[in-house]
């Protein structure tokens, strides 16, 4: 069972669109759990300030190491060594290979930032890890969380129903998935290309990996040459 917990100024958003599907089930079934800590709680003061004005001037604020380290403290076993995530911009950038390692995990912490970010020093002592979902801004790493976990708690065992169904979707190999295609036949002027009712499966399969080939060296370059290193050697 992977155990997850939450680390946020704003736990009543959680577990949110978490809670239902297939992710609900999940938990009733114990494959996964999730635990919310309010950072508040470890507040100096009677007013519950989380943060301060950053050292060397600037704008916006920093939440506290003092605060941030104590509700880690309180809440995680240190001689488990558990991972610390912190959804940061500057972070390392997630991808499906990322999410796969995590869904090995049994405990799972994340931090969720707010304002300018966290004091540094806390993510150094911590051992804490800085992960970005892409190359933007937002508000608050509550929702960047639910994004991060919807890509990891679907790779656990039993929580789709076909155990094959994720090997061959976008990013399997470096590659964009296929085309696809269901009923009805005709919709409109348009129908299936003519291999995929052949019911030759080698034919079908070979059609879909060029049709992945062809996707991914035109949208996402990036991906293709990471394709080209490992694949076509």
């Amino acid at each position: 069972m992977l155990n997850v917990k939450i680390f946020s100024l704003y736990p009543e958003l959680f577990p949110g669109p978490l809670d239902i599907g297939l992710y609900k089930k999940a938990r009733w079934k114990k494959i996964w759990s999730l635990e919310t800590i309010n950072i508040r709680d470890y507040s100096k003061d009677r007013h519950k300030t989380v943060d301060d004005t950053p050292y060397g001037g600037g704008s916006g604020m920093l939440l506290r190491a003092d605060i941030i380290a104590e509700a880690l403290d309180k809440n995680i076993k240190k001689k488990k060594k558990e991972k610390i995530i912190y959804l940061s911009p500057k972070g390392k950038k997630f991808d499906q290979s990322m999410a796969k390692k995590l869904s090995k995990l049994k405990n799972l912490n994340i931090i969720c930032g707010h304002f300018e970010g966290i004091d540094q020093r806390v993510l150094e002592t911590r051992n804490i890890e800085e992960v970005s979902l892409g190359d933007y801004v937002l508000s608050g790493g509550e929702t960047a969380s639910f994004v991060f976990l919807d890509a990891i708690i679907r790779l656990l065992p039993g929580v789709l129903g076909n155990k094959f169904s994720t090997q061959e979707e976008s990013f399997e190999k470096h590659l964009l998935e296929y085309p696809q295609y269901t009923k009805p036949q005709k919709w409109g002027k348009k129908t299936p290309p003519e291999v995929l009712l052949s019911g030759d499966h080698a034919k079908i399969k070979g059609w879909r990996l060029a049709q992945s080939e062809v996707i991914t060296r035109r949208l996402r370059p990036d991906l293709w040459e990471k394709y080209n290193k490992k694949f076509k050697k």
